[in-house]
């Protein structure tokens, strides 16, 4: 197999896993998974360099096929899906990309998933005073033709000390900043994949910029780094 392309044979895997989501045909078949993990991680790890020409990543973060059933009621052991997160370099440049593979369902994310209360205040107010710049950067055509619409969880009406009236109160009562976008299993194998991803990647790069900026100031345009 290449390291620049995602196999189908890779996802014929992930079906048959599907279909026996248990540890003795897991152990049985734990050979040919390591195969296709060896590969998938290449990809990644590719991706991750060509990331490198455009953005300062910190760390690639490889998802383990192992489930924690724990707390869930699905007990099946295994993930039927490859997945990685790419963190940027330092308190300066905000938010993260993420890729997952899966048969039917592979898609990339970027934004911010799980904003602390600090930060989500932050971009609140920011958009409380100004929701202009934000607008601009989302809805500029070719962003939007990669990545569509903001997506993410929102309070029903309003969060506490915002107007529910206000004009931009759409974006302030969002929980999180995201955007997705989702590939068919041909477009994964195609060898053109690579280079789509990297590319969606790289158009996200002044939605981060802003948002970095706003994060890393008070109110008052002041920088917060020491």
């Amino acid at each position: 197999m290449e390291n620049h392309t995602i196999q189908k044979e890779t996802f014929d895997f992930l079906k048959e896993l599907g279909r026996n989501n248990n540890r003795d045909w897991f152990m049985e078949h734990k050979g040919i998974f390591k195969s296709h993990e060896k590969n998938v991680k290449a990809f990644y790890e590719l991706l991750k360099e060509r990331m490198g020409q455009h953005d300062d990543i910190e760390k690639l973060k490889m998802f383990r096929i192992y489930r924690d059933v724990r707390f869930s009621a699905d007990k099946t052991p295994y993930k039927t899906h490859f997945a990685g997160s790419f963190s940027r370099l330092g308190a300066h440049l905000r938010g993260g990309y993420y890729l997952r593979l899966k048969p039917g369902e592979t898609f990339i994310a970027t934004g911010f998933w799980q904003p602390n209360k600090e930060d989500l205040f932050r971009i609140r107010k920011e958009l409380e005073m100004d929701a202009a710049p934000f607008r601009k950067v989302i809805n500029a055509s070719p962003f939007k033709k990669i990545w569509g619409s903001l997506e993410g969880d929102e309070v029903k009406t309003a969060p506490k000390g915002f107007g529910k009236e206000h004009p931009d109160i759409d974006l302030i009562k969002k929980k999180q900043f995201i955007f997705v976008r989702n590939f068919s299993d041909q477009e994964v194998f195609t060898p053109t994949f690579l280079d789509e991803v990297n590319d969606s990647f790289l158009a996200v790069r002044a939605y981060f910029d802003l948002m970095s900026e706003i994060l890393t100031t008070d109110l008052n345009g002041e920088s917060l780094l020491r």
